[in-house]
């Protein structure tokens, strides 16, 4: 399959419009605008978050919105909402959506302001949500594993964009997709300057060393994923032995297992890396920490 929403980032559906929450009110899709001046559009300048909801429930959102507040701080990005507002703006949104399970997402902007990239200038941040249906992952990526490449785009080092910090910066996340669109592949992994593994065009990456979970550190590039942290939660509660460690792309090419992780696409198995077969398919650990995964959204949703 060339280019499925198997991350972060589905694709909206067609089927039925999408709802739309902006600046403190819910507004129909075709008036859901900001303005051509805003720095958001104009320089990347905001942050957002990616949540899913099921049965009509946010999943994990506390961490979410703990984690949107936290990007917003570390770049000087006043939100005008509080924690309590952001989520009832969740749960409005929500229950205005058509389905009682999709996608959120939620984004703030600088606002408008002169041309330039001086953010003092900008006095009216932009908040909005939107919420639709996902583009599921097909069941031939869920069965027979992705098929994923090692992009030659880079992914941007802690000292020049904290990773921590959920941007609209993904300029470098699209030419890493569009490679494996290109390649005929499902998904694209980005290593560090350095080499090493960072992380997918927009998900986390674990893989699986003799019977040992092993996922790359914050710090060498991946992004702090809620996903990714109910994985190792879960890792924890079934005993299985993990690590958060640098990996090299030799790592990847010899593990015994592969998968993705992300609020769109939850868990995916990997079954080929740069024309190398991943062996264990979907593997016996992705399928207890799966398994434990589906149990876990029931029981919170």
């Amino acid at each position: 399959m060339a280019n499925p929403a198997i991350a972060n980032s589905p694709s909206l559906s067609t089927q039925a419009a999408p709802v739309c929450w902006l600046n403190g009110k819910l507004v129909a899709p075709e008036h859901a605008s900001v303005s051509v001046f805003d720095h958001g559009l104009l320089y990347g300048d905001g942050v957002f978050e990616g949540i899913r909801f099921y049965n009509g429930t946010a999943f994990r959102l506390q961490a979410h919105l703990e984690r949107l507040l936290l990007s917003a701080r570390a770049i000087a990005l006043d939100i005008p909402y509080a924690m309590e507002a952001l989520k009832q703006a969740v749960l409005e949104t929500i229950a205005a959506a058509p389905e009682q399970n999709g996608y959120l997402r939620m984004v703030v902007t600088r606002g408008p302001g002169p041309l330039g990239i001086d953010p003092s200038r900008c006095h009216s941040p932009q908040v909005f949500i939107i919420a639709d249906r996902l583009q599921l992952v097909s069941e031939r990526v869920r069965s027979e594993g992705a098929k994923v490449i090692i992009a030659a785009t880079r992914r941007l080092g802690a000292d020049g964009l904290d990773p921590r910090i959920k941007s609209l910066n993904y300029l470098n996340h699209i030419l890493a997709r569009m490679e494996a669109t290109h390649a005929g592949a499902d998904e694209a992994i980005l290593l560090n300057s350095a080499g090493r593994i960072a992380e997918g065009s927009a998900d986390n990456i674990f893989i699986v060393k003799k019977d040992e979970l092993l996922t790359p550190p914050v710090i060498e590039g991946a992004l702090d994923g809620i996903t990714r942290q109910v994985v190792l939660e879960l890792a924890e509660n079934l005993g299985i032995k993990f690590r958060e460690t640098p990996l090299a792309p030799y790592d990847l090419f010899t593990a015994d297992e592969c998968f993705l992780t992300g609020t769109g696409a939850e868990l995916i198995p990997v079954g080929r890396a740069d024309g190398r077969v991943i062996p264990q398919c979907p593997g016996p650990i992705y399928q207890r920490v799966s398994t434990a995964f589906k149990e876990l959204v029931k029981r919170e949703n």
